[in-house]
Parts: structure tokens; sequence; C-alpha cells
């Protein structure tokens, strides 16, 4: 399972086609729409969040309901385009003022020097975090198809700003529905009040705020991915799949970056007798549920460390590239802390890698086969369910 994404933040709209979905699933605009509209909730969103309200359109690759085993294709059409029709014509000559004066921390400068543009709008249009919305839509169909065979993903935020959630030892599924009820994507009310409270200070200040989330995926069969090669460890394609998220500068498994710190002894996971595949099972998860590049039946969990967003009300200092002189960084609408709705982003990301890693195993025509293969597969390891 594949995809690819097109199309500009003030553009006509978002493209997503998402090839390798097996036939005979069912699938809705609702179960995307879902998706997308906890995209746009959180505190700390900007004032694009007040004008878009994004809706899926699905062009092909379903009839009657039901995936057909051909590529998909989505659009979801920007409600903004309306003000920006002739900034952002295919066709024509330029109906504004190019802009000269990168912003610290994004992609304009870089990019500008990369492609050869001077209007940097023409960087910061595609580079825009407004991209993810296609990215969650195609996810929600490879976490539609991975609900078939068991897997459950969800996410919470960790920590925003110098505010942190504790150690919270409640069942998973709690800890999904008290985070799901929570503005900040927390799971602690506590902490996001806290949480709450570094991001109107920021706000207050004229600056941003960054923080961390975790994704955890339940139900993950033992095997997915593979240690013969380096591009097919299943670490790997995670790690890049979520770092592949704007701002995110850190991706841990596990322990991640603790385990740097601890002797072995408390680090790997032991195992002792029981019904788990093989014959064994662990009593903790300290590597994330991957071995060697391979799953080995616990939970996957992934945490991602989100930078502030570079985009400040009391911009940075710049260089306006066509005079050579100082001056403050080019303004965009933008948010003050974005970390909840990355953790949705984070969620849709490793669904696509999960859901690859899954018909990559068990098959890619159709649902129903990966079913019987992944029932097969269990049985001859001895585990009755995928984890």
């Amino acid at each position: 399972m594949r995809f690819m994404t097109a199309g500009e933040s003030h553009g006509r709209g978002l493209v997503a086609i998402v090839d390798g979905v097996p036939a005979g699933l069912r699938l809705d605009a609702a179960t995307i729409n879902h998706q997308l509209q906890r995209r746009q909730r959180g505190y700390g969103r900007g004032g694009r969040m007040d004008i878009e309200r994004d809706q899926v359109e699905i062009r092909s690759g379903v009839r009657f309901g039901e995936t057909i085993g051909s590529p998909l294709s989505l659009l979801i059409a920007n409600r903004d385009w309306e003000n920006w029709r002739e900034a952002m014509a295919v066709a024509g000559e330029p109906a504004s003022e190019p802009i000269t004066i990168p912003r610290p921390g994004h992609a304009d400068l870089a990019g500008a020097l990369k492609y050869g543009r001077r209007d940097m709008r023409d960087v910061l249009e595609r580079a825009s975090a407004r991209e993810t919305a296609a990215r969650v839509a195609a996810g929600a169909i490879a976490r539609t198809m991975l609900e078939r065979v068991g897997v459950e993903i969800w996410s919470r935020v960790l920590a925003i700003g110098e505010a942190q959630a504790p150690q919270d030892d409640r069942p998973w599924q709690q800890l999904r529905d008290a985070a799901e009820a929570s503005d900040v994507g927390c799971a602690d009310e506590a902490a996001a009040g806290a949480m709450r409270a570094q991001i109107d200070a920021a706000r207050e200040a004229g600056d941003s705020v960054g923080g961390v989330f975790e994704v955890a995926a339940h139900g993950v069969p033992p095997g997915l991915g593979s240690y013969a090669q380096w591009d097919l460890r299943l670490d790997g394609r995670l790690a890049q799949a979520v770092m592949s998220i704007p701002a995110i500068k850190g991706v841990e498994i596990g322990l991640g970056f603790a385990a740097a710190r601890a002797r072995g002894s408390q680090v790997h996971d032991t195992f002792v007798p029981g019904p788990g595949p093989g014959g064994a099972m662990r009593p903790t998860n300290r590597a994330g549920g991957i071995e060697g590049g391979v799953t080995n039946g616990q939970p996957v969990v992934i945490r991602a460390a989100m930078k502030p967003i570079p985009t400040l009300t009391k911009p940075l200092a710049s260089v306006d590239l066509a005079t050579g002189k100082p001056a403050p960084a080019h303004a965009e609408r933008s948010d003050v802390c974005a970390v909840p709705a990355a953790r949705v982003v984070g969620e849709a990301m490793v669904a696509l890698v999960l859901a690859d890693a899954v018909t990559e195993k068990f098959g890619r025509d159709t649902i129903i086969e990966i079913e019987r293969n992944l029932a097969a597969y269990l049985q001859s390891i001895g585990a009755e369910t995928a984890g």
C-alpha cells in the first residue's frame, strides 16, 4: 500500500492517491471525514481552522461503498481558495508581490535555493503542514483496513512545552478515551491544564510552543517487517514516516533515548512461559513492539518530538533577499501549538506503514484473502489473536 499527495495550501485543494488497497473493504466518506475533523481540533490552533471544514470526495476506487482493488483518489477542497484565486492562479501573470523574506525554521530559503524560485510563496505553499490533511485522509483508509484484522491505533500528547503528563498505568482503552476527550489530546486532566497554560503564555508572548506525542498500535501481529535488508526493517520505516511530518525533529520507539541511559538488564524484555506466540510471553514492552526490525506481537509504541511552529506573531529576524537588508520574517497565518493535531497525523502515518506491512505479508488483493492468511499464520505460530 502506497500513497502520494498533491496540492498547495491555498490552491484549489489537496489530492491523495492511495494504491494497493485490497478489494472488498467497506469504506465511505464519513469514515475519512471523521479523521479529518479530528485533525482540525485542538487547543492552540490558528485562524485557518475557522475557515476550513475539511470534507473528502472519493473520486475513484470505490463502488457502492466497497473498494474494488484499483487506486483510490481523494479530493479535499480548500474553502480558502476563494480568497486566493488570483494569487494562486494556474495561468496568467503574478497578482501579488513576491515573498522575498524567508522565515527562520521553515523551508522558505532552502526550497527557494533548491528550485530556483524568486517568490518564496512557491515553496511555502507546498511545504505547509496543510498537506497533512491529505495524509490523514489516506491514513483513514489504512486504519479501516487494519481494523478489519484487529489492529487499533490511538495516540496521546505527553508534553507541551514544559508541561508533562505523569506516568499513567491505566488500561490503554481508558487512556485512549481520556485523550480523545481532551482538547490538548492529553489523558491526564491536571497535565492538560498545565499544557493549556503553556499555550496561553506562548500566545500572549507572540511565540509558539512544541511538545511530544505518542502513537500506539494494539493487536499488531508478530512477523511484520524484516531484518533481511536495511530498508525492510519496520522500525526504520515507521521512524521515517513519522519524521516526515512537518516540524517533527525526533522519533523514538519503545524506551527510545532512555534506553541509552540504562543498563541492559533494565532495557530488554525478558521471556516467561505463557500463551504468547511460540509459547513465550513478555511481561514488559520496553522494545515498543519491535525487535530486529520485526514486530514481536506486543503493542507498537512510537513517540515524536515536535518543535515549536516557526511562524510567530512577533516575527524573528531575517533578511530581505531582494535588497540584502535586515527585515522581520514574513508572516503567515499559523497555530500557536499544533501538537494535538500532529498526533492525528502521526496515527495516519503509522497506519499507512502498518497497513503496507500487513499486505506485504498476508496478501494485497482482497481483504478476505488477508484475513484468511492471517488466521492461518496465527494458528501456525500458536497465537489465537494478533496481539
